[in-house]
């Protein structure tokens, strides 16, 4: 049932790439037919997300500023604000003023802000120039925030209510400024000090008599954050309780505006791709893979792998310091890639585990105790069942079919080496994320490229320490 219904939506999947596909090369034959009321016609009844990957395939930027300009007005600056920079700074600077006062007029101030922080200084203060007064001021408020909190998500385009509005009075509000709103399904409750008192679904209104106060039927309890909280537990408040919007309020209270479950989005897949890009130890950066310079990829990696090997060169004095038991016992030299690679893996997956823990905020400092435990269980179990395996491998694999002769004794220096290996990779795994949050840093940061170049050498030192004890060398 499963496979079937993953098959179905890979089905639902290709389909749509192959109709946009069919409605790129339709649009590229209107515009060369210069067929304009077609093309109006065709983007009308499009959704803006649709019409932003049709305008991405479009590289003459005159036929760009074209084909935006004949974009129907409801739709030209949602369709603005879901294009990739480089396209957007393409059109600003080819905008009128009248244009641009016009695109900055009709979007949503969380997207303006968006918009005014991914552009270079010289348009950005173009774009501002030719807001109104008071939408340039409203934007630099949210400007003041920092990058990382929920004030510089937020949006003050929501409903307000006041505790004695009766129900007509909030429709009758809603029906006067919900199309500048970004939400109307909930609406907030302030009293007139903007104090947050209560929250109130469009449902609850329809349900209850026009004459009904709004303080009589509000849900006074309400979940808010502060405009200082980190914008990732925001979104994953929004996670938690499956708001379609949240408030977000002053030191004291005050309704400040409130952060929708598309921006949580968009913060949930800036902050994993970021986390990804750690892990992978290479520099994060907003700009999609085609649209970076080779400089600016090869910037981005070359000093991670500078640091790290650097880092690896302790492993290589490691073994230098034993090449006098290595020569003795030639067949340890053949264990060492299959006993470095077993301890990277092992500690990776703990750290990993761990990192995903930390960031769904499931794994706190305070766990560490309880996780060390857990995965001290594991990694025994782990290291038994890998030794395990090993030793039949070199029994009936290296000695009995490539004849490699390796007696019991180095057999068994493997093998405890194994066991001791992933138990301390696992243990370093789980920790070394834990202390990274603690200390400030970002947990991705203690993934796979540092774990292992670390128990690299946990294992190295292990192995010619047991070499020696068991072997006399």
């Amino acid at each position: 049932m499963f496979r079937k219904k993953r098959k179905e939506e890979r089905t639902v999947f290709f389909r749509a790439k192959i109709q946009m596909n069919e409605l790129s090369e339709k649009v590229k034959e209107l515009l060369a037919a210069k067929k304009i009321s077609a093309l109006h016609e065709m983007l009308h009844d499009m959704n803006p997300a649709d019409i932003a990957e049709l305008l991405s395939d479009i590289d003459d930027e005159r036929d760009l500023l074209l084909l935006f300009r004949i974009l129907p007005k409801e739709i030209a600056a949602d369709t603005f604000v879901m294009m990739d920079s480089d396209m957007m700074e393409s059109l600003l600077e080819a905008f009128s003023d009248r244009e641009l006062s016009v695109l900055i007029e009709d979007m949503y101030l969380d997207d303006a802000v968006d918009v005014i922080e991914e552009m270079p200084a010289n348009v950005a203060r173009r774009l501002l120039s030719r807001a109104s007064a008071e939408t340039r001021r409203e934007i630099n408020a949210l400007l003041k925030y920092p990058h990382d909190s929920a004030g510089s998500i937020l949006t003050t385009e929501y409903i307000r209510l006041y505790p004695e509005t009766t129900v007509d009075e909030a429709f009758g509000i809603i029906r006067d400024t919900g199309i500048d709103k970004e939400t109307v399904y909930t609406c907030y409750v302030t009293d007139h000090k903007r104090k947050l008192v209560g929250v109130i679904s469009a449902l609850s209104m329809m349900l209850a008599k026009g004459g009904d106060l709004i303080g009589d039927i509000m849900e006074s309890n309400v979940i808010s954050v502060r405009t200082t909280d980190d914008k990732e537990f925001v979104a994953n408040q929004l996670q938690k309780y499956d708001f379609l919007a949240l408030p977000v309020v002053d030191s004291e209270d005050r309704m400040i505006g409130i952060v929708t479950i598309d921006d949580a989005v968009d913060v949930i897949v800036d902050e994993y791709s970021e986390d990804i890009e750690i892990m992978a130890a290479i520099t994060p950066t907003d700009k999609p893979y085609l649209k970076q310079s080779v400089f600016s990829i090869w910037k981005s990696r070359i000093p991670w792998l500078l640091l790290l090997m650097i880092s690896a060169t302790f492993t290589g004095m490691i073994i230098s310091s034993f090449e006098d038991a290595l020569a003795a016992q030639v067949a340890l030299t053949a264990f060492i890639p299959m006993l470095m690679d077993t301890g990277g893996n092992s500690g990776s997956q703990s750290s990993v585990t761990i990192i995903r823990g930390i960031s769904l905020s499931e794994i706190s400092f305070s766990d560490i105790f309880a996780v060390m435990w857990k995965e001290l269980r594991i990694s025994a179990m782990c290291g038994v069942c890998l030794s395990a395996a090993t030793f039949v491998k070199i029994m009936l694999v290296d000695n009995l079919i490539l004849q490699s002769n390796v007696s019991i004794l180095v057999a068994s220096v493997v093998c405890m080496t194994l066991l001791v290996t992933v138990v301390c990779a696992k243990l370093i795994g789980c920790t070394l994320p834990l202390f990274a949050k603690k200390l400030g840093f970002d947990p991705a940061v203690m993934a796979s490229p540092f774990i292992t170049t670390i128990v690299d050498a946990v294992s190295l030192l292990v192995y010619f320490a047991f070499a020696k004890l068991m072997l006399g060398l």
